[in-house]
C-alpha cells in the first residue's frame, strides 16, 4: 500500500493496469511524475485530456487516429491494391515503422479463440470480407500462434472463390538469427517456407 494518500494509490493502481507495468514500476513512475509535476505531470494530464477528446477508431480499417477515415485510409497514394490484415493496431504501427510500402490495412481487433469465447462475430472478419473485393491481394499478417493461424485459415476459407490472391507473411529464421538459438517450430517452418536462390 502506498503511503501518499488515496489519490496517489489510485494513480498507481491505474498505471499498473498498463501493459509492461506492474505495481512496482507504476509506483516508481508515479513518484517520478509527482517529483516532476510541472515538467511532466501537468503536460501529461493535459495530453490525456486532449487524447480522450480527439482520438477515435477509423470506421474503415480500425486504426486509431484523430480522424476517421484515418490518415492511412485517406491517403490517395496508398493505391497498391494490397490490403494487409493485422490482429491489432500495434501490429499496424509496427508494419508502418518497418516501411512496408503503400498498402492499406484492416485491423481484426483480435483473433479467433474458441477457448476464450472469441468467435467470428467478435472480430471484424465480416467487414474485411466486405472490403476485400476492392483489392488485388490480401496479406494475412497475423501472429504465428495457434489462434493466429486458425484465424488465417478461417479468413482464407471465407475468401475462397473470390479470385483474390491471399498470402501470408513468411515465418522462419529472422535476419541475423543463429540457428542454434531458434526453437524447433521456427526451424521447421523456415524449412517448409524455403525459397529458391
Amino acid at each position: 500500500m502506498a503511503s501518499g494518500g488515496p489519490e496517489i494509490e489510485q494513480l498507481i493502481q491505474l498505471l499498473a493496469r498498463l501493459p509492461g507495468l506492474g505495481p512496482r514500476s507504476a509506483r516508481r513512475a508515479v513518484l517520478h511524475m509527482v517529483k516532476k509535476r510541472e515538467q511532466l505531470m501537468l503536460p501529461l494530464s493535459a495530453a490525456l485530456d486532449r487524447a480522450v477528446a480527439v482520438v477515435r477508431t477509423c470506421e474503415v480499417c480500425g486504426n486509431i487516429d484523430t480522424k476517421s477515415p484515418c490518415t492511412i485510409c485517406a491517403d490517395p497514394r496508398r493505391d497498391s491494391g494490397m490490403l494487409i490484415v493485422v490482429e491489432d493496431v500495434s501490429d499496424l504501427w509496427a508494419l508502418e515503422r518497418a516501411g512496408v510500402g503503400q498498402a492499406k490495412y484492416h485491423v481484426l481487433g483480435g483473433v479467433l479463440s474458441p477457448l476464450d469465447g472469441v468467435g467470428p462475430d467478435d472480430i471484424t472478419v465480416d467487414a474485411l470480407i466486405a472490403r476485400a473485393p476492392d483489392f488485388n491481394e490480401i496479406v494475412l499478417a497475423v501472429n504465428a500462434t495457434v489462434e493466429g493461424q486458425t484465424t488465417a485459415h478461417y479468413i482464407t476459407d471465407r475468401l475462397a472463390g473470390s479470385g483474390l490472391k491471399v498470402t501470408r507473411l513468411a515465418h522462419g529464421v529472422p535476419v541475423g538469427g543463429e540457428l542454434d538459438y531458434l526453437d524447433e517450430g521456427t526451424l521447421s517452418q523456415a524449412l517448409k517456407a524455403r525459397t529458391e536462390i
